[in-house]
């Protein structure tokens, strides 16, 4: 019995990335399940990237910088790499202020899908 040989490269084995999506607010008391719950995630699905979501973080405080640091820091440990989606000014500017702006890394700013027209002021009457 034979069958076809396997398609694509025999030594590259592609994986997902973790996605991780921060709340608007990140309180000091999740930091730590956060973490746990990547570490365990990059460790059961073997994915070499943590994708963290910043976008919904309106409100930046320290507990958010915590958070980027430390899961910056259990990305590494276990052997991944973690980029920050969407991260707002005002966060880029606290982690700036506290000294901790190397902990963006990589920054990805999503673009909109194409095809996808953004709304304008519904009170402008041009077409």
């Amino acid at each position: 019995m034979s069958s076809a040989p396997p398609t694509g490269h025999p030594c590259v084995t592609a994986t997902q990335p973790i996605v991780v999506a921060l709340g608007p607010r990140v309180s000091p008391a999740e930091v730590p399940l956060l973490c746990e719950r990547v570490r365990a995630a990059l460790e059961h699905s073997g994915a070499d990237e943590l994708i963290c979501d910043a976008a919904a973080v309106s409100e930046p405080n320290l507990a958010a910088v915590d958070a980027l640091a430390r899961l910056r820091i259990t990305t590494r440990t276990a052997g991944a790499r973690m980029r920050v989606r969407d991260p707002s000014t005002r966060l880029c500017e606290l982690l700036l202020l506290v000294g901790l702006v190397e902990v963006l890394g990589e920054v990805e700013h999503r673009e909109p899908a194409v095809g996808v027209q953004e709304v304008g002021d519904l009170d402008d009457p041009s077409p």
